[in-house]
């Protein structure tokens, strides 16, 4: 099977389609074995895949096996065809189509320049290549200053450079969008780094030992080691769920937020949240 056709299920559905839909659109094709139909249209779905030679990647869901997902996304016939551009349906049809009215259907999906500048750059903060993601994100936002996906994409680039200071100003005055959500839980993790650096943490109640590991977890968040500090910060959690009224909960999240959805690494640390949190 070709690079840009790929089988998914509701165990990566999240992976597979919506992260990886901040990197270039995803079009999901939801079919069934017994879908008549859907034999017509798939082949011709995974031709226009292969001759778009990258600018979007082909998901196959087979409802049957995966009948939440369907669900969740209002599929109430097939074949159902939806296209995600970071996390998002902003595209769909329902039922058979020509090859020609697939085409016609296919050709908007072409990004943008900015979201090309702002995919790319994603693909650089996957790789943890900080730096470079950064530039390319300002470059995005020199072509379109408002992108909502290049600011949070700047943001986390800065903070996990320590650039708590850079960032914080993005994020307090970040713009309603789908992409709001991010900056909100990367806000207390920015103040948190930017207090530590002027010396002004509220230590008032806490146990001196935990603070101490508390405040070690944000200096290496500081200095980029994103796993360790996490590490620290789920020993204080382990020892008090609720330390500093939730903020080392949110610091967490914010740190989560930095490495991406798209980053194995975050899916094994959320879980282990979950279960010390639950």
């Amino acid at each position: 099977m070709s690079t840009n056709v790929v089988h998914v299920s509701e165990t990566d559905f999240q992976f597979e389609v919506l992260a990886h839909s901040s990197q270039r659109p995803v079009v999901v094709d939801f079919w069934a074995e017994w879908c008549v139909p859907c034999r017509t249209l798939d082949p011709i779905l995974e031709k226009l895949a292969d001759e778009a030679t990258g600018a979007f990647r082909l998901a196959k869901l087979d409802v049957d096996a995966n009948p939440k997902i369907a669900e969740d996304y209002g599929v109430r016939g097939i074949p159902s065809v939806k296209v995600f551009r970071n996390g998002q349906v902003v595209a769909e049809f329902s039922g058979l189509r020509s090859e020609a009215q697939v085409r016609e259907f296919l050709k908007d999906l072409a990004p943008s320049s900015s979201d090309l500048a702002v995919g790319r750059a994603n693909s650089l903060l996957a790789k943890q290549n900080w730096p470079e993601g950064e530039t390319l994100f300002r470059k995005a936002l020199k072509a379109n200053p408002d992108h909502p996906a290049a600011l949070v994409g700047l943001a986390r680039s800065l903070l996990a450079q320590g650039l708590a200071e850079a960032a914080l100003p993005i994020l307090r005055e970040f713009p309603v969008s789908k992409e709001y959500a991010a900056a909100e839980q990367l806000l207390p993790l920015a103040q948190a780094m930017a207090d530590l650096d002027l010396g002004a943490l509220d230590r008032s109640g806490d146990d001196e030992a935990l603070f101490a590991v508390y405040t070690h977890a944000l200096r290496l968040a500081s200095g980029g080691q994103i796993l360790a500090a996490m590490d620290g910060l789920l020993e204080v959690l382990k020892a008090d769920k609720k330390f500093q009224g939730g903020e080392a909960h949110r610091i967490f999240l914010g740190l989560l937020q930095v490495l991406g959805e798209e980053d194995s690494v975050t899916r094994e640390y959320r879980n282990e949240l979950a279960r010390l949190l639950f």
